[in-house]
């Protein structure tokens, strides 16, 4: 006779999760530069709003580069902010960082 050993249960973690709070630097308003504020607005606005406007206004005038989307084209009100013709999503943070204070 043969006896069906049951698999051991799988002990599941339980993980603790602490109320992760926002960094104070990413949520205090910063004052946009005139040419950042024709983009997003003059309003004084946290870094993480700065970021979704801006990627609003790009999706919203289709400006992701066709055949690589990680590249950004810039239009008339992107241009002076940019200062070239494309830049890579990636350097779009360091770019905007200089336009705030």
């Amino acid at each position: 006779m043969a006896t069906t050993a049951k698999p051991a249960a799988k002990k599941v973690a339980v993980k603790k999760t602490a109320e992760r709070k926002p960094n104070a630097a990413f949520m205090k308003p910063l004052t946009p530069s005139a040419t950042l504020a024709a983009v997003i607005g003059a309003t004084p606005v946290p870094r993480t709003e700065v970021t979704k406007k801006i990627w609003e206004y790009i999706k919203k005038h289709d400006l992701q580069d066709p055949k690589n989307r990680r590249n950004i084209n810039a239009d008339a009100l992107l241009k002076p902010l940019f200062e070239k013709d494309q830049v890579s999503m990636f350097e779009l943070t360091k770019i905007v960082s200089v336009h705030l204070k």
